[in-house]
């Protein structure tokens, strides 16, 4: 499934194909979504925000359309009046003039005013957003040593959404690995020292990823692209300590670590 950098990129795109032009046309596949396709026409997208793994698109009318991809739904943009030929069920079109979004094989979707879908059982669920901004390292201190979550053992924790929006498999196995820890450490037996490097780490190796990952580094970009360090690196060298990456099973999903620097 993709993690909440992913699906940022994926709302940019989207964001730049149709924000702010009048919609021509608006198709829902279920039936129950179907009047509102009328109330779509001619009102233009404001915004496409992303709240973890969801989709937020905000139109002029105050409607807010909920999409979540699952793990086999896929957002596509063409030009306007083009249906591509897939094996995917189409679940929703909005079209300008110019292009279109097309959203595929999902099916947890919802649309409706925007306070009521703010209250989408999803979004109630799900933790601050690891890609807000306006989320800082005390924040996730905080965070960490709640009642909810202070016991918890990071490996299962950091695929938990009500923890932080946005966070999936690579992204966890990269965190612990830049923050030397094991999956094993609960929050609150960590040092002060251990809490810091993580609540940094959780919001650097996110952001860090949406910015850059997939960028090509032919000595024009000036600072850190990201890659991986283990995830998907069974065997080869740890970069940090020359040990191997290890492959174990933690909450029934595959992790990478380096057991000889990740304590």
């Amino acid at each position: 499934m993709p993690e909440g950098p992913e699906i940022r990129r994926a709302a940019d795109k989207l964001a730049e194909a149709v924000i702010g032009k009048p919609l021509k046309r608006a198709w829902f596949a279920f039936p129950q979504l179907k009047p509102y396709q009328s109330l779509l026409l001619n009102q233009q997208i404001n915004a496409i925000q992303t709240r973890g793994k969801a989709l937020l698109t905000h139109f002029s009318n105050g409607l807010t359309l909920y999409s979540h991809n699952q793990l086999y739904g896929v957002w596509r943009v063409v030009q306007a009046g083009e249906t591509p030929q897939t094996k995917r069920d189409l679940r929703i079109r909005l079209e300008t003039a110019e292009q279109a979004i097309l959203l595929y094989s999902a099916s947890d979707i919802d649309i409706g005013p925007r306070e009521v879908i703010e209250q989408h059982p999803f979004l109630r669920r799900i933790g601050p957003d690891v890609l807000d901004m306006a989320l800082t390292e005390n924040d996730v201190i905080v965070r960490l040593l709640s009642p909810q979550f202070c016991r918890r053992q990071l490996g299962g924790m950091l695929l938990d959404q009500a923890f932080l929006a946005g966070l999936g498999n690579y992204l966890r196995a990269e965190i612990l690995w830049l923050s030397a820890l094991a999956p094993t450490h609960k929050p609150q037996d960590l040092t002060p020292e251990a809490l810091q490097a993580l609540a940094s780490a959780l919001l650097a190796v996110p952001r860090l990823s949406y910015a850059t990952r997939g960028v090509v580094d032919e000595n024009h970009h000036h600072g850190a692209l990201f890659r991986f360090k283990v995830f998907n690196r069974t065997g080869q060298p740890c970069e940090r300590c020359g040990e191997p990456i290890e492959k174990i099973a933690i909450s029934s999903r595959p992790f990478y670590w380096c057991p000889a620097c990740q304590y």
